[in-house]
């Protein structure tokens, strides 16, 4: 496992937390950014890793943007740099063979909050305030977040959400469709990792072909994404966990799925 200054990385089981970890508000330098693109990039590519969670390490801050001292004098070439970074994680966030899970509490702003929208399903305590304020300092969000939100929430809701700046609470978030699951800041936690188990117990080239087929089908026409899904589902016929599921099935156990061993 690599050591990271910024990102503390903690294994429970086949599930692996990525925790935001930079007293005292978890704000992103260019080097916390880095860390968290190659601690993801190591994780995607750890056979024994089988579900991916974003948290924060931190009490009341799941994620406070940006550190702007890292803007102040940043050119137009620095800013494509940080830039380039910032959608290199999008990418393998939005490319990864394994299910992405975020747990997300307190304040949760700008680019750590970003990193969750190209997760599967984001979990947020009832405490949790949500917002992307980037129009406050005459920017925009950069992780792929323009593009990930009018695809999640719809290009009415992004617009209003992105002018305005402002927070929202848990609850309007999961009106949205910002969050998928709302819960007690004391049980976030332990409902994160029994769901992350849960998967972890499923086949992971199915769960692969799921999100292949989900994340990267929607960027398609529906044609074009049929056709993934089905070169994804013949596929599937040659891999030894379809075998293994339909004998399990016809003969009434428990299947007992292959570890992968490659991305």
């Amino acid at each position: 496992m690599q050591d990271c200054t910024f990102i503390k990385i903690t294994d429970v089981g086949a599930t692996r937390w990525l925790e935001y970890n930079r007293p005292p508000v978890n704000a992103f330098t260019r080097k916390m950014v880095e860390e968290m693109r190659d601690s993801l990039s190591a994780t995607l590519a750890d056979p024994s890793v089988r579900v991916v969670v974003l948290a924060s390490g931190l009490e009341s801050y799941f994620s406070a943007g940006a550190d702007l001292k890292e803007f102040q004098d940043m050119d137009k070439d620095a800013m494509a740099a940080w830039v380039e970074v910032c959608h290199e994680i999008a990418n393998l966030m939005r490319g990864s063979p394994k299910p992405l899970l975020a747990a997300i509490h307190g304040t949760a702003v700008g680019g750590g909050l970003e990193m969750t929208l190209h997760c599967d399903i984001r979990f947020a305590a009832q405490d949790a305030k949500l917002g992307q304020p980037e129009i406050q300092i005459g920017f925009i969000p950069p992780i792929a977040t323009t593009q990930a939100l009018a695809r999640l929430i719809g290009r009415p809701k992004t617009i209003q959400y992105l002018y305005s700046g402002a927070m929202i609470d848990a609850e309007q978030a999961l009106s949205w469709g910002l969050v998928d699951e709302v819960i007690a800041p004391e049980n976030l936690r332990a409902r994160v990792q029994a769901y992350a188990d849960e998967l972890a117990g499923k086949s992971a080239t199915a769960l692969k072909a799921i999100r292949q087929s989900v994340t990267l089908g929607a960027g398609m026409s529906f044609q074009e994404g049929m056709r993934l899904e089905g070169e994804l589902a013949a596929d599937l016929a040659d891999t030894p966990d379809f075998k293994e599921g339909i004998d399990a099935f016809l003969n009434k156990r428990a299947p007992n799925w292959e570890m992968p061993n490659k991305p």
